[in-house]
């Protein structure tokens, strides 16, 4: 039997980040199991690739369902998750967003202590290797690049005009002292290249000889004893014989939060009645596993454009074949950019502390996910809703581990989800009806003309909202003993197991999460190691 310091599950935000910190000192081995492939594919490496990995399921994406959502028609709706090195930092839209200040300090008022947004700041600085440097809110010398995204499309001009133009401010960096507005979106990319968690933070240190690293596992339990995690059950395929990997330490559970809930539940932790109903035996009772699951829901508005200037007419017919020679050539043309430079976090009714909505343009026609093909050229308005009240769960769709989770967001089951969902789409049009995007705009595609009266916006919104890939919340952390894990991240009711991904995260923080999530891991990492920020 291997046996390691500390054993981490998953080599996605998280996992590489801890991988890496924890690495850093030279008399502790570490190991980090993943249950996909390296991250070697063009796709993953070049921006433009994002597109084709999200929508379906294959090496790099897990390619989740979630069971049919009751306030959704019914429908079962589309769980795009990142398989392989870098997790879902490789396949996500590299936008680096961080959410608003008051997310964090909601934490610190719930009782959490060290999680107040002045106690993380020094934690995304750490993480941060700002193309600007190093300032205020920005780090110069971590691992994770962020770059500033060229505004020089005209439609992404006209678009922050037009939002301007609907009295939205302008705000340069949402990372900042203020989020509320409309401007750019900063990405993790450099050079041309998608940054992610394993670019960044696995990779450089691979040739330590105290990490080793195992790709096409998957951990398929926890095993306890005596009340502490001793290590992992892990198998390279189902059928094969499970494999143990012995934790000195710690075993740090960053599988995600649809996937860390899952291996929770496997390894007899979560709620009683649902391990029974599974057959499984019940090591220790912690209901709060698989519950409080949050997510942003979101919609779009999509118009035709009178222009041929969107990424249809760049890439069609002959010209698709062009974008990854291009790239390979000399890391130019569509392929290195992720088309989603701009956007804003705004507010859909007055006398909000923070913005309740996100949206952002994309330069082409991207419904379903970009699964729903369109020849013709238009401009893509999404929106979340950044705090849903509705709560969902993940949990078992058997107690075979090669099976996937059963995921419920519970999509708009209040009506305060319903109505910010109504308002963002009349946002939206607002935007879009302004003399700034006037010279691209043609008819509107969806919702459509005749969808006016909230019952149609509604209706519409039912039948088209997806997610927009935040899942979180699943293994909380918080003050009460109810909560599954403590402030420090540790599981209570076991010794020696952490989780750490964004599933800790107790409430749905106003923006995207790889981010937050790397931010997580860095402010465990020093808690381990007991180390203060610098």
């Amino acid at each position: 039997m291997e046996a390691f310091d500390f054993v981490i599950v998953g080599a996605g935000s998280a996992g590489c980040t801890l991988a890496n910190r924890l690495s850093a000192d030279p008399d502790v081995s570490v190991c980090l199991i993943e249950a996909g492939k390296k991250d070697n594919s063009l796709l993953v490496r070049m921006p433009g690739g994002v597109g084709e990995l999200l929508r379906e399921e294959g090496t790099y994406n897990w390619g989740f369902e979630t069971v049919p959502q009751k306030h959704m028609d019914g429908r079962k709706l589309w769980q795009p998750r990142g398989r392989g090195w870098g997790g879902s930092s490789s396949i996500n839209g590299m936008i680096y967003i961080r959410g608003h200040h008051s997310d964090y300090d909601q934490w610190a008022q719930m009782g959490l202590r060290g999680w107040s947004h002045a106690d993380v700041l020094p934690y995304f600085k750490k993480s941060e290797a700002h193309e600007h440097g190093e300032s205020e809110f920005h780090g110069g010398n971590g691992p994770l690049r962020v770059t500033e995204p060229p505004v020089d499309v005209p439609i992404f001009k006209s678009f922050i005009e037009a939002a301007k133009q609907a009295g939205h401010p302008y705000t340069p960096d949402f990372n900042g002292a203020e989020q509320h507005g409309v401007g750019p979106f900063s990405r993790t990319i450099s050079e041309a290249e998608r940054w992610s968690a394993a670019s960044g933070y696995l990779k450089p240190v691979l040739d330590r000889p105290n990490l080793t690293v195992k790709s096409t596992s998957r951990v398929t339990k926890i095993v306890l004893e005596n009340g502490r995690a001793t290590g992992v059950e892990m198998a390279k395929a189902k059928g094969r014989q499970a494999e143990t990997i012995h934790a000195n330490q710690e075993v740090l559970l960053c599988a995600g939060a649809l996937q860390s809930p899952q291996i929770l539940q496997l390894s007899g932790i979560g709620d009683p009645e649902h391990l029974k109903a599974h057959g499984i035996d019940v090591k220790v009772a912690s209901p709060g596993v698989g519950a409080n699951l949050q997510d942003h829901l979101d919609v779009v508005l999509v118009h035709e454009m009178t222009q041929p200037l969107s990424l249809y007419s760049q890439v069609k017919g002959w010209r698709k074949p062009l974008v990854g020679i291009r790239y390979l050539l000399n890391k130019s043309g569509p392929g290195a950019d992720n088309h989603l430079q701009v956007g804003g976090f705004l507010k859909t009714r007055e006398g909000l502390e923070a913005p309740d909505i996100q949206i952002h343009l994309v330069n082409a026609i991207m419904i379903d996910h970009g699964r729903e093909q369109f020849d013709a050229d238009g401009f893509t308005l999404h929106s979340c809703q950044l705090r849903p009240e509705s709560r969902g769960t993940v949990g078992l769709s058997s107690a075979d581990p090669f099976d996937n989770p059963a995921i419920d967001p519970n999509y708009l089951a209040t009506e305060g989800d319903r109505r910010v969902m109504r308002d963002s789409i009349k946002l939206m049009r607002d935007i879009a009806r302004q003399d700034g995007l006037a010279s691209y705009r043609g008819p509107e595609m969806v919702p459509g003309a005749d969808a006016t009266s909230d019952d149609d916006i509604d209706a519409y919104v039912r039948a088209t909202g997806e997610t927009i890939y935040h899942p979180v919340g699943t293994v909380a952390m918080g003050a009460d003993e109810a909560s599954p894990l403590d402030g420090e991240l540790k599981l209570r009711g076991v010794e020696g197991l952490r989780v750490v991904d964004a599933s800790v995260m107790p409430t749905l923080i106003g923006g995207n999460t790889n981010a937050p999530t790397i931010m997580i891991a860095e402010k465990i990492a020093d808690t381990i190691l007991q180390r203060v920020p610098a």
